[in-house]
Parts: C-alpha cells; structure tokens; sequence
C-alpha cells in the first residue's frame, strides 16, 4: 500500500496512546486506594509522557495526529492530503481499539468490555469542545518543532481544567468507552462527546484564522 506506512504509524501511535492512557488508569486506580486526585495526577503523568515521545518519535512519519478531529482539520487545511483522510481515520479508531484491550491484557481483565462510566451533562460536554478548541489552537499555533512539548503541556493541563478530563479527541472516546475502567465512558455518552470535540475543532481553526499573522511571501496562507 502505497501510503501504508502512514496508516500503521496513526494506528500503532493511537493504540499507544489509548493503552498508555487506560492502563495507567488501572495502575493509578489500583494504588491510589480511593484517593481519585492522585489517581488522576497519575493518569495525567503517564498520557502527558506518552503523548511527547509518541508524536516525537512517528511525527516524521505521518504528522502524528492520533485524532479523527485533528485529521479533519488538517485535510480541510490541506496539511494532510484529503484522500487519506478516511485511512486515517480508520487507523485511528484501530489503533484505539486495539490499545484498550492492550491495556485490559497487560492487566489480566476481560480483553473485550464495555464501559458503565457516566460522563455526561452540558458542563462535560462544553468541556470536550473547550478541549478539542485549544487543542487544534495549540497544534495549529506551534513554532516548527515544538508541537510535541506544548500539545504534550497543553493536553496535562487540560486533564484539571476540564470537567471531562480533556478526552479532546473521538478515537479516544471510541477505545475509552470499550474499557469499564478508570478511564472508560459509556457507549451512550460517546456521541455527544464526540459531537462537542468536531464543534471545538472548528472553533479552535477559527481562532488560530482570527488570529494568525499576515503571511510573509514565502508563507502559505493556511500557516
């Protein structure tokens, strides 16, 4: 396949991502004895780590989005050519699916599950759209080779600011509500979330556009 080792970096990127973020909630979950704050600074440590090698190291090879709604966002814009923007995608659903039952196995839990974790309510859901916005922003913003620190930042602040924990992303949702864990969202509450995550991408496009520079003659005028 002719872009085939794009496809299985956002595949085996996304599975780590989602294993790194499930399995260090069942680690956390299982030492912090009830004590949800550290269980999530511990979550919030592990996805932050994962999330800057990830993008460091698979970068090069296929931007390292690991996230339907970024992928949309770059094909509107042209960053990522729009006729894999569908193989991306279904990379990424993959990846995260595959990354869940990773985590469950490492775990000795139930491979295939479904979650009955409750994330809800117009407070979550207005989360998910303030997550995703700064997200795009913070991707679209960042000076050349610096979007791995600052997504890798910005996503480990999110996980305190929001009410949602900062998912900010639907393949997450989609390996997420495939884990009854720590991390895990029910499969009812996964459209809305979704839904809010597409609308907060827009929005962050539209204030990285409302607030860019006048391109200079040798810069695109999508930068």
């Amino acid at each position: 396949m002719k872009h085939g080792r794009q496809y299985l970096a956002e595949l085996v990127g996304t599975a780590a991502l989602l294993c790194a973020v499930i399995g260090s909630g069942i680690m956390a979950e299982t030492l912090a004895d009830g004590n949800v704050a550290i269980a999530l600074m511990a979550n919030t440590l592990a996805t932050v780590f994962a999330l800057y090698v990830l993008i460091e190291t698979l970068g090069p090879l296929s931007g390292a989005h690991f996230n339907p709604a970024v992928s949309l966002v770059m094909a509107y814009r042209q960053d990522l050519p729009r006729d894999l923007l569908l193989g991306y995608v279904i990379a990424q659903l993959i990846g995260a699916a595959l990354g869940a039952w990773l985590a469950h196995a490492m775990f000795d839990l139930e491979i295939f599950q479904w979650s009955h974790k409750a994330r809800t309510g117009a407070g979550q859901w207005l989360a998910e759209a303030v997550a995703t916005a700064g997200l795009l922003f913070v991707i679209l913003r960042s000076p050349a080779g610096k979007a791995s620190s600052l997504v890798a930042c910005y996503i480990g602040a999110a996980y305190w600011f929001t009410a949602s924990t900062s998912f900010a992303n639907p393949a997450a949702v989609w390996g997420r509500m495939m884990s009854d864990t720590f991390a895990g969202i029910r499969p009812i509450d996964a459209p809305a979330f979704i839904a809010a995550e597409l609308v907060g991408a827009v929005v962050g496009l539209i204030l990285h556009r409302v607030l860019r520079s006048e391109p200079t003659p040798n810069q695109s005028p999508n930068d």
